[in-house]
């Protein structure tokens, strides 16, 4: 008979088996549960994607705002410890002289109109709102910015000219109109509404697709269209001239000559410094001058040219020839202009049609074409 005050011992090894049986038990379970989680996330993770994707021009906003509070308060945190442990840092310390050896004294000198802005020469990347000022008509606020009149009037949903000191109208970057995106939108049914490009509204970087390569839109975002008209007021708008590029031909004296034939779709302008040259796919296009191939890119994305070609001139001109269908060309190849076929016309890359994306660069700089071509 066992005393109810005796111990009971267990066996050292009867113990290690358990403590064994259990562990594995835990092993198992956690085992089972991570395969599952696996399972549910590799089943569920498109959807997912899908919606992070396809929502994320919604959240652009509160996505910069939150990460803008994080860094200022990680700053607030760290500012006593930089202060104690650099005193560059020190409000005590106010002259880099202190710290820092002294170098050439430079000046600058500030011309009498330092203060002045050209609004019309400067490059606007967003909407403004400008202030009515005595004086003013919509006229002579258009010529300001740069744009149209009746980009003014659209804008601001006005029926006629008669606008007064203070009003506050909203002012587009590129002459055109503003689309709100509904249920359907694409880039081409919204191009063809407004007698646009559909090319124009996918290079115009103020307007963001949920895909760049296909460019799918949310649903109530705001859309810019270059060029874009009014649809009530497109049949008594002036027809938009159509510039056909004759080439190819042999090189002007200057040295260049036009890659193809074709309608030109897009001209150069401060978002798109290039010319954009339709025509059939696996039409073939021309060196537009004598030169050295620099750069054959082929099946990529490169940025968005896709398929390209670069030519050298050897003297700091530089042509380019993106979104090709193929290329006929090595790089270190000689090529004669008019004449070496360097590719044929294709819808690599970013584009929304058939074309070439021409670019001029002069010592690594985009220029006009239009400066160089006959």
């Amino acid at each position: 008979m066992v005393s109810l005050n005796s111990k009971v011992r267990i066996p050292f090894k009867s113990s290690f088996a358990l403590f064994s049986s259990f562990f594995q038990f835990l092993f198992v379970y956690f085992k089972r549960k991570v395969f599952a989680w696996s399972r549910f996330f590799e089943k569920n993770k498109n959807l997912l994607v899908k919606f992070f994707l396809m929502k994320r021009g919604r959240y652009n906003r509160p996505f910069l705002h939150l990460t803008a509070m994080c860094v200022m308060g990680i700053g607030v945190i760290i500012a006593p410890f930089l202060t104690n442990t650099f005193p560059v840092f020190s409000s005590e310390n106010t002259s880099l002289e202190l710290n820092f050896p002294k170098a050439e004294q430079q000046s600058i000198t500030a011309s009498e109109d330092v203060f002045h802005t050209n609004i019309s020469g400067t490059i606007r990347d967003k909407v403004v709102m400008y202030s009515v000022q005595k004086g003013d008509t919509i006229s002579t606020i258009a010529q300001k910015y740069g744009i149209s009149e009746d980009t003014i009037r659209w804008a601001n949903y006005l029926n006629s000219d008669d606008i007064s000191v203070g009003d506050e109208l909203k002012i587009l970057p590129v002459t055109g109109i503003t689309h709100k995106v509904v249920r359907g939108d694409t880039v081409y049914t919204i191009a063809k509404k407004y007698n646009a490009e559909s090319q124009a509204i996918a290079d115009f970087p103020l307007n963001d697709f949920a895909n760049p390569e296909t460019f799918s839109l949310v649903e109530g975002q705001i859309i810019t269209i270059p060029d874009g008209i009014k649809p009530s007021e497109q049949s008594s708008a002036p027809k938009r001239q159509v510039y056909i590029a004759q080439g190819p031909i042999p090189v002007s004296p200057g040295g260049f000559t036009w890659p193809l034939h074709g309608e030109v779709s897009q001209f150069a302008s401060w978002y798109h410094m290039a010319l954009d040259i339709t025509s059939p796919v696996g039409t073939p296009l021309v060196a537009a001058h004598n030169g050295t191939v620099t750069k054959v890119s082929v099946g990529t994305w490169d940025g968005g040219y896709g398929t390209s070609v670069a030519v050298d001139n050897g003297a700091g001109i530089e042509s380019h020839y993106a979104h090709l269908n193929g290329v006929n060309v090595s790089v270190g190849q000689s090529v004669t202009g008019g004449k070496t076929v360097v590719g044929w016309i294709g819808m690599t890359g970013r584009t929304t049609g058939p074309h070439v994306h021409f670019e001029i660069r002069k010592n690594g700089a985009l220029m006009n074409p239009m400066a160089f071509l006959p």
